[in-house]
């Protein structure tokens, strides 16, 4: 139970997506099984269905992977000048 295997949290590409629950948690779970997390996937699931609220259940995807953009892969988004 402790912290014996503090994995990363995989980037999962969820901005830009349709904004439907099921769809991003669809997505985010996909993208913690193909990073070995089958285990994380599942519990991941069971909570965001259990949650109270869309916005808990954002929350809650965002404790399993890193939330990044569909458009936007890397950082140079502050790059351009006027």
């Amino acid at each position: 139970m402790g912290n014996e295997n503090k994995q990363q949290k995989p980037d999962c590409p969820l901005i830009g997506e349709d904004g439907n629950i099921f769809h991003l948690v669809g997505i985010a779970a996909k993208t913690l099984r193909r990073n070995g997390m089958s285990t994380e996937a599942s519990e991941m699931t069971e909570k965001v269905f259990g949650s109270g609220s869309y916005e808990e259940a954002l929350g809650i995807i965002g404790e399993y992977v890193n939330i990044t953009s569909v458009d936007e892969p890397n950082e140079d988004m502050d790059m351009r000048m006027g």
